[in-house]
């Protein structure tokens, strides 16, 4: 599927290369306008509750946000697009997923790359929710990868309309150990401190060894309370390259070649059914760029981009 495409993505000059886009998108702020909306809780199996963030919007379209690993609701880029899907007049859910952000202590199961049956259980509850409009699902990073595997994989369960996922990472094990090289401790370090902080969240949660790695909490954690035999049984049954495939509904794949732990080549034989824009520059979801009229933050502006692009195509 061809579709319009935004305007160029060129870097900032302040940024260079995939390690300054990747941390200064998270290190440099700006101001945001409050989104609109209420809390709803939806009980996605006995005693596991996710928190939404749900704004009502008055044109036919609820777009359904999806954080990365270690974000929420709260994220800034998550905030983001929600602020520009509202500004559009848009519906709004933003989802925590189990145990994140104002979700905290809903859920004692952890998140992951293969729960898309939490995903479609938002997909599910935003059809009830919202009857007759147009659901669009964008989901960054791990989110995206759900994505690919809900909409690529999981046929069986509820759908959106059309999807965007941005920078998913294709192959949990190279991921991870492209994370245990160089810079790239920096994320790994990073994202382990967060899974952590996560963990004294949950209730009941089990004592974690010393830990010194992303892999070695999915060994410890992720893995045994997923109800995986293994990590690597998890990774090979959760990356979600090979799915890209089977995508039978209009979808969006935003990555870029230098993402330094999940680049675009890690990704398989797409469907004829996506789009895919591939940046030879961006980082792992940085994208820091000029955006038409003003600013600097690429990524969103392209989501917006494609959300409005999607919605006159389904």
């Amino acid at each position: 599927m061809e579709l319009p495409r935004p305007a160029p993505f060129r870097p900032a000059l302040w940024a260079p290369g995939p390690h300054f886009q990747t941390i200064l998108s998270d290190r440099v702020k700006t101001p945001m306008v409050p989104v609109p909306g209420t809390p709803e809780f939806l009980e996605v199996e006995p005693g596991e509750k996710l928190r939404l963030e749900v704004a009502e919007g008055l044109t036919d379209t609820v777009i359904v946000l999806l954080h990365g690993l270690g974000g929420n609701a709260g994220s800034y880029y998550l905030r983001r697009s929600a602020a520009r899907a509202v500004a559009r007049g848009h519906g709004v859910i933003s989802v925590n997923h189990r145990g994140t952000g104002l979700g905290r202590g809903l859920a004692r199961k952890p998140y992951h790359c293969g729960a898309t049956k939490d995903v479609a259980a938002v997909i599910a509850h935003a059809r009830q929710r919202f009857p007759g409009r147009k659901i669009i699902a964008v989901g960054f990073s791990l989110s995206a990868a759900m994505l690919v595997l809900l909409t690529g994989r999981d046929h069986h369960l509820a759908q959106p309309d059309a999807a965007m996922a941005v920078n998913p990472p294709g192959d949990l094990d190279v991921c991870s150990l492209r994370m245990l090289h160089g810079l790239n401790r920096v994320y790994d370090l990073r994202f382990l401190k967060l899974m952590h902080e996560h963990v004294a969240g949950v209730p009941d949660a089990p004592d974690l060894p010393d830990l010194h790695s992303l892999r070695d909490f999915d060994e410890a954690y992720t893995a045994p309370q997923a109800g995986f035999a293994s990590r690597q049984d998890y990774y090979a049954r959760c990356s979600c390259g090979p799915y890209l495939a089977g995508i039978q509904r209009p979808f969006v794949l935003l990555a870029s070649l230098d993402d330094p732990f999940a680049p675009a080549s890690d990704l398989g034989p797409i469907s004829p059914s996506v789009h895919a824009h591939i940046e030879r520059q961006g980082g792992h979801c940085g994208y820091l760029g000029s955006e038409p009229g003003g600013g600097f933050r690429w990524m969103n502006y392209a989501v917006e981009h494609y959300i409005e692009t999607l919605r006159s195509r389904i």
